[in-house]
């Protein structure tokens, strides 16, 4: 039987930072002696956005960089490589936020060879699986690590389904590609029977048989399916380059590089991210981005990429995606964790790390975890100034969702409220599903995305009978919310699931920074709202507060191009708002709207406030009217509330 001799060195990720500083003076602790581990432990922790411009085995000097412990950031550049560390240790839902498989590749490559946490979020442990790097729930393994006891391969993925273990045996995706995806055949839909949910329907007329697969799906077993349209990021093609050359070598042969799409949308205000351009990072990310147009001109792939003065991109991928691409039935991969963007159409769209993409490249089988369905239904009026940011974000504070609840399923939106959102509505709510540690968010088609389809993209969409969740299909649970309960929300600094009304805040924080903007909060009907409150509150002769900087970026040039059709423009302009041109921005540290200050508060209506992600300050989550009302209030305030102390007096115009 194979084993793993693990060195006996274990970092355990503390919520005692003296404790974390103790074992990189190399203390070996017992796990009773660390004190309680952290929770909800990011990627963007694990390895801050900046380090996107490395994509190889470099990344070895930098995992945990940005941990905080205690308030503090005890792990510096290569103090787990140089303290021999070949175990991590950590609390519940380690690894949350982006698919990005930098994190684990910089854990593998700094020596850890197993992570041991309470519960993993569903993207970071399938990158683990496949770049060969061990998971696992059991904390009795550390005591035994500690006593320099080797670890059967057998036991650290007897608990994992078939084929998770089979890659890991094999030390990864790609390794295992190579050794058992030689034949792959389609599946006939009908090899799962009895009703079926949506998303169940649509992984069945995919799905893929390869040697270690058997037809039909059963929840929670691997397999892979045939994606409808693959897209990758500035951010990881370099990465996934590197991975494919490296297994196959080059020339490569790609599977229907048609269906292939390459975005150009984290970077291109790059040269105003105080972050890079303080680091002295600003080469790095243009070598990152040399590389990602090398991999397109190598293989002849359809681009979007920057605009014509090389200031702002054509848009962010996922609303692109939405806008002119994905089709309801279809599945949609991206390297992004919020591709589930494009479940607003009814469409199965979820994010993949590095690894699977260029597997994905290479075959045309994308790998999954047969995910359960949550069916979260809502009903009854949403009241005047409520939208789908609000509904998201009080989901995100439920106790079970902030538990886990959610991990690795699929949300599957339905209810009478469904019907008065818009597709961009819809689009907030499946979107953030990877806030709440989903596999993706769905809506069934309805008339609503047949209007969408004709009015943004000309199509007469038909839709059939298939296209909707069958009555008695099986969900492991069912949520139920009253939005004609829920008022205007905000989620506190640290995480996006630390929700709470506005109007329970009985300390108002003061705002330096606002920003409207991303793939959340940039689509057509959020600068709706920004209009709605700015040319209020500018006939009213008020403008954003002399204390607050507010930035809108528009998600696409579809959407910029709407907002001048409109005359939307003079106003933000005339309210001392400044107008960026798309791309993802402030959302990933990458420009205008990022703090400088650790004392700076950011009102923002992009996904996820982790710590650092847009800059040493506080970030606090709104939606699009609750951002823009706080601009001019300046301090945390719903549209409402803005509107009541002009009315009483207590706001008057500068």
């Amino acid at each position: 039987m194979t084993t793993i001799q693990f060195n006996p060195r274990v970092l355990f990720l503390s919520d005692d930072p003296d404790a974390v500083e103790r074992q990189l003076q190399g203390e070996d602790m017992p796990l009773v002696d660390v004190g309680a581990l952290r929770d909800n432990i990011s990627t963007d922790e694990i390895t801050p956005a900046t380090l996107g411009m490395i994509w190889d085995e470099r990344l070895g000097r930098y995992p945990y960089l940005g941990f905080v412990s205690g308030g503090r950031q005890p792990i510096g550049a290569d103090a787990v490589k140089n303290g021999g560390f070949s175990v991590t240790v950590a609390g519940k839902r380690y690894g949350k936020g982006s698919s990005r498989e930098h994190s684990p590749m910089a854990e593998r490559s700094a020596g850890i060879r197993l992570v041991i946490a309470e519960s993993f979020e569903r993207i970071y442990r399938q990158n683990a699986d496949n770049l060969g790097l061990f998971t696992s729930t059991d904390f009795s393994l550390i005591e035994r690590i500690q006593n320099g006891e080797p670890i059967a391969i057998e036991e650290l993925v007897s608990s994992r389904d078939a084929q998770a273990a089979a890659i890991l045996r094999h030390g990864g995706l790609l390794q295992y590609g190579r050794a058992r995806m030689t034949q792959i055949r389609t599946s006939p839909p009908e090899a799962i029977g009895g009703p079926r949910t949506l998303a169940e329907k649509i992984l069945a007329r995919h799905l893929l048989v390869t040697g270690d697969s058997q037809p039909g799906l059963e929840q929670g077993q691997g397999a892979f399916v045939r994606a409808d349209w693959r897209f990758l990021i500035e951010y990881y093609t370099a990465m996934c380059a590197h991975s494919l050359h490296t297994a196959f070598g080059r020339p490569l042969r790609l599977h229907d590089p048609h269906s292939v799409r390459l975005f150009e949308d984290h970077t291109s205000y790059i040269h105003r991210s105080v972050a890079h351009t303080r680091a002295g990072l600003i080469p790095g990310i243009q070598n990152l981005v040399r590389e990602h147009r090398k991999f397109v001109e190598d293989y002849g792939l359809k681009a979007h990429g920057l605009l014509a003065d090389g200031v702002g991109s054509e848009g962010i991928s996922h609303p692109m995606m939405s806008e002119r691409y994905a089709l309801p039935g279809q599945v949609v991969v991206g390297t992004d964790s919020h591709t589930p963007h494009s479940g607003a159409l009814g469409s199965l769209a979820f994010g993949v790390g590095s690894t699977e993409m260029a597997n994905a490249l290479v075959t045309g089988a994308v790998r999954i975890t047969v995910p359960a369905s949550l069916r979260i239904e809502l009903f009854g009026q949403l009241p005047v100034g409520v939208g789908a940011k609000d509904i998201v974000l009080s989901l995100l504070s439920d106790p079970g969702i902030r538990a886990g609840s959610g991990v690795g399923k699929v949300f599957e939106f339905t209810g009478s409220t469904i019907s008065q959102l818009s597709t961009d509505e819809r689009a907030t709510l499946t979107n953030m599903t990877a806030e709440l540690g989903g596999f993706t968010g769905i809506v069934a088609p309805d008339r609503e995305t047949v209007r969408f389809l004709r009015e943004r993209r000309g199509i007469d969409f038909q839709l059939e009978d298939w296209m909707r969740s069958d009555p008695g299909a099986t969900y492991a649970d069912t949520i139920r919310i009253d939005c004609s309960t829920l008022s205007p929300m905000v989620a506190r600094p640290g995480d996006p699931g630390n929700g709470v009304p506005v109007t329970q805040l009985e300390d108002r924080p003061k705002v330096d920074i606002a920003y409207g903007g991303s793939c959340t909060g940039g689509k057509r009907e959020d600068f709706d709202a920004y209009y709605q409150v700015l040319s209020w509150a500018v006939e009213r002769g008020l403008r954003v507060h002399p204390d607050v900087k507010l930035y809108l970026q528009f998600g696409t040039v579809d959407v910029r191009d709407y907002c001048i059709e409109r005359g939307y423009l003079a106003v933000f302009e005339r309210a001392g708002a400044e107008m960026l041109q798309p791309s993802c921005g402030a959302c990933a540290n990458g420009g205008p709207g990022t703090s400088e200050r650790a004392d700076e508060v950011t009102v923002s209506a992009i996904n996820r406030n982790f710590p650092g992600r847009c800059g040493p300050g506080k970030v606090w989550l709104a939606s699009p009217a609750t951002v823009v009302a706080s601009a001019i209030a300046g301090e945390l305030a719903a549209f409402g509330e803005l509107t009541t102390r002009v009315e009483a007096g207590a706001l008057q115009a500068a």
